[in-house]
């Protein structure tokens, strides 16, 4: 029994950021060092990025509210502070996505037989995946599990997952939703990783609904998954709790590291080679991490179109990014193989083997 994604669908906070909005902001930050702001300059204008979406309206607006007081300096805000605008503001977006992503599979809200969430930028409970089976009207015994704190590469497990239900129970019907907040933790530092971070992230959520029955539209058929840690890069990328909100180390190994592993990595996935794959769907972790994965694996430019477009576009969302790249893949590549990756803390590598079908007839026959 094959599982499908038969829809893919998103949702960004109203409120859109300049890259030389946010730039200027953290420049303007008393106390800053003249080391500081070169590394601000640097990593902004180099970012790849454009615009991101934020439910921090004040970084765009100039008003004062949590994080910011009038004249733009940031607070310095507790985490319980910014987990107290997670929980306003994360369910929210969770719900209009995966209220799209409903509609757009053609699939009743009292069909779904699971819920599963992805998030790493707060908690709170009742969360993001009650509020979808309230606000959406979901049957109350719908089954939620939330992926909590795996970071950028969240979505995979939580599509492993429903791959799983879907081949237990052929008519299970699994609404997957990630949601990041990831402008919450801004900060004022010096602390390169820090600055790398915050030029970096933004805030989004995505939907993707999942079932082993016939598809009404163009969807992906889940043909396999991998897991792995690139060798001697544990300490490289972490996402951790401190007292004044989420701290991520970013080391600028990373990218290097990446290039260097990713090839074999991913050959139990592609043992064909990447010239037999019709569509990649990598990650934007940041505009160098695409430049090594395109350069390791020999890929021409066309095949990291969707990853920097949405990173020009929307920055970095973490674990929701990687389904807004392959939301644009979807509406693109007719048919075809796609193999899909992302990079989370440890520095673990999640990725997928997908195939594009076309729609099914109504005899149920492949069109």
């Amino acid at each position: 029994m094959t599982a499908r994604i038969l829809a893919i669908e998103t949702a960004t906070p109203p409120a859109v950021l300049s890259q030389e909005r946010a730039r200027d902001v953290l420049l303007a930050q008393p106390g800053l060092s003249r080391l500081g702001s070169r590394l601000i300059a640097t990593a902004f204008d180099s970012s790849g990025i454009d615009t991101r979406a934020t439910v921090v309206e004040s970084l765009v607006t100039g008003g004062d509210d949590e994080l910011l007081e009038e004249g733009g300096r940031i607070r310095p805000a507790s985490t319980g502070e910014r987990n107290a605008l997670y929980a306003r503001h994360a369910a929210p977006l969770a719900v209009e996505a995966g209220g799209r992503a409903l509609a757009a599979a053609g699939v009743d809200p009292s069909e779904v037989t699971h819920v599963v969430t992805a998030s790493c930028t707060g908690f709170v409970s009742p969360g993001p995946d009650l509020a979808l089976v309230q606000e959406l009207g979901l049957r109350t015994g719908t089954a939620r599990l939330h992926v909590g704190f795996m970071g950028c590469s969240a979505a995979f497990p939580a599509l492993r997952t429903a791959d799983a239900i879907c081949r237990a129970d052929p008519d299970a019907v699994v609404l997957i939703v990630c949601v990041e907040l990831c402008t919450l933790h801004l900060k004022a530092t010096d602390d390169p990783e820090q600055i790398v971070a915050m030029s970096l992230f933004a805030d989004g959520a995505a939907a993707a609904v999942v079932a082993a029955r016939p598809a009404t539209r163009r969807s992906l058929a889940i043909e396999g998954f991998l897991t792995g840690v690139l060798p001697d890069s544990i300490d490289e990328m972490r996402w951790t709790i401190g007292d004044g909100g989420f701290l991520m180390r970013l080391s600028s190994r990373v990218p290097g590291i990446i290039g260097r592993s990713i090839r074999e990595a991913i050959a139990p996935l592609v043992p064909e080679g990447a010239d037999a794959v019709g569509g990649w769907a990598v990650h934007p972790g940041g505009r160098s991490i695409v430049d090594h994965v395109q350069d390791a694996l020999e890929l021409p430019d066309a095949a990291m179109r969707h990853s920097r477009g949405v990173l020009a576009d929307h920055g970095n969302m973490s674990s929701p990014t990687v389904l807004f790249v392959l939301r644009r893949l979807l509406a693109e590549q007719s048919d075809g193989s796609v193999c899909a990756m992302a990079f989370g803390p440890g520095l673990t590598l999640e990725a997928a083997r997908l195939r594009v079908e076309p729609p099914s007839r109504a005899d149920g026959e492949a069109a």
